[in-house]
């Protein structure tokens, strides 16, 4: 299987707390890959430390083969990696226009407004008077105006409508199936991704299973327990 960008090794501390023990995570070309994991587990700062915005203080991480564990996160966007972080991840002050037009130099939103509709009465509003669902579509439109190689969006679907998550999905399945290594990170595994995504569970900073997610929700219902949810 060839890998697209991998943790090996990794560690990260947060001050005296270590949040990643020593994680291994091949993540490969044109799949969907979801991080599942209650709130504390680990999910997030994997997502962070393969888009370079907290530092490893052991281990690596490869892209394509390479060592980019030095690579800030701003070379790593230039590069084709695109990063949704679950909290401010929208310019507050500027309106959706402005926000849309950040992402597509040429001023060809089209894409953004034709997976999210919505958002077009929305253009002369202030990003940061959104609703949390309304600002969670406008930054996933950055992830559908630029060429990314690398999609990183922790919990994409926060704050939306069971329909608009649904499409959301959906969405993020198609930049899979053309190429793109796609990494979501979610509390519980999301309804509407394709056939073949893999899955990762992490519990107190290490992972507990690798797989595929058909593989862990067949698991997880054979406990007895609902899959990475609360308990």
């Amino acid at each position: 299987m060839s890998v697209e960008i991998a943790l090996r090794a990794a560690r990260v501390r947060y001050g005296p707390l270590e949040a990643l023990h020593g994680v291994d995570l091949p993540v490969p070309p044109g799949t969907v890959t979801v991080l599942l994991g209650r709130n504390g587990s680990g999910r997030t700062t994997v997502l962070r430390a393969l888009a370079g915005t907290v530092p490893l203080s052991a281990g690596r991480v490869l892209w394509r083969g390479e060592d980019v564990t030095r690579l800030r996160a701003h070379h790593r966007a230039r590069r084709g990696l695109c990063f949704v972080p679950d909290r401010r991840a929208v310019y507050a002050t500027l309106t959706v226009a402005e926000n849309l037009a950040l992402c597509a130099p040429a001023r060809d939103v089209a894409p953004a407004l034709d997976a999210y509709p919505e958002l077009r009465p929305l253009l002369p509003r202030r990003a940061g008077t959104l609703s949390g669902g309304e600002q969670r579509m406008l930054a996933l439109s950055r992830v559908l105006l630029t060429p990314a190689r690398v999609v990183l969006a922790d919990e994409p679907a926060l704050g939306m409508s069971p329909a608009v998550a649904a499409r959301t999905y959906a969405l993020l399945g198609a930049l899979g199936a053309r190429g793109a290594a796609v990494v979501l990170a979610e509390q519980r595994p999301p309804a509407g991704l394709p056939r073949g995504t893999l899955a990762h569970e992490l519990r107190r900073g290490a992972l507990s299973f690798s797989g595929e997610l058909t593989e862990f929700t067949s698991r997880a219902s054979g406990e007895g327990r609902p899959p990475s949810g609360r308990a």
